[in-house]
């Protein structure tokens, strides 16, 4: 019975979930491809088979919220990964944030990994923005560093952002607890993995912040009225196993709406 169940709980994580999100505003829509906590340590899905379940999607960008790898011997496999991003050809490109297990890599580990990603077309965001245009619609994309290992900077993250609708992506969504003050329209996170072991319940999720003890662990929810969604993510962390959660790709179809006079944070 022991070996059944840790199979079946081994085969969730190959039973790979593709949600589809829509946020209208009544504006002109921006496709956005989301996907989180790689751990390709643990990785129940090929570049080939992340292409096939992709191919033939409108994608308008590429959001990629962390913890891609935390072991050295790992850095090779993400290449063949951002390839096939790449083949998907996203109309404004790849936005990418790190996570906690990223920066278990230290030194000139952790700068191979940014490395890789700068190297296959991913714009990597450290407390910084940058602003596309939607059908004539500004766009800032805010990526904030990760939270739960306290390198997020919201000030720095928000400096010189110019009227928009605001795109935040990050990784720990704790954040949003903290972001009163700093406006955005849509944040996209991961981190939780959606508990990935939840029996009964994720009970070992509750040292990861407030927003577990208030049960926000995965899909979308509201802060202050404004919509953030926490992915569950791709691969596993730990033990290879998933239980009442599955790996998850995102699909956003945020309608940005009229740019907000809010938009600039009140600082």
């Amino acid at each position: 019975m022991i070996f059944y169940l840790i199979r079946r709980a081994y085969k969730n994580t190959t039973d790979i979930v593709l949600n589809r999100i829509p946020i209208e505003n009544n504006g002109p829509v921006l496709n956005i491809l989301q996907l989180s906590d790689l751990h390709l340590e643990n990785i129940s899905i090929s570049p080939s088979e992340l292409y096939e379940k992709l191919k033939g999607e409108p994608i308008d960008i590429i959001a990629l919220t962390g913890d891609f790898l935390d072991r050295k011997r790992t850095l090779p496999k993400l290449a063949p990964y951002l390839k096939i991003l790449n083949q998907l050809n996203a109309k404004h490109g790849i936005y990418a944030v790190f996570g906690n297990h990223d920066y278990v890599l230290r030194g000139e580990n952790f700068q191979k990994l940014r490395d890789i990603l700068e190297q296959n077309g991913c714009k990597v965001m450290q407390n910084e923005n940058t602003t596309l245009f939607v059908e004539g619609n500004p766009v800032n994309i805010i990526g904030i560093d990760d939270f739960s290992t306290k390198r997020s900077d919201l000030k720095a993250s928000y400096t010189g952002i110019k009227p928009g609708t605001n795109l935040v992506l990050t990784h720990d969504p704790n954040l949003v607890l903290h972001m009163k003050d700093y406006h955005f329209d849509y944040l996209l996170s991961g981190h939780f993995h959606g508990g990935q072991i939840c029996y009964p319940k994720a009970y070992h999720l509750v040292k990861m912040g407030k927003l577990v003890r208030m049960n926000m662990i995965k899909g979308l929810h509201q802060q202050d009225g404004k919509p953030f969604y926490i992915n569950e993510g791709l691969g596993q962390t730990g033990v290879n196993i998933r239980v009442g959660s599955r790996p998850e790709i995102t699909l956003h179809q945020f309608s940005l709406g009229i740019a907000q006079t809010d938009s600039l944070p009140a600082i």
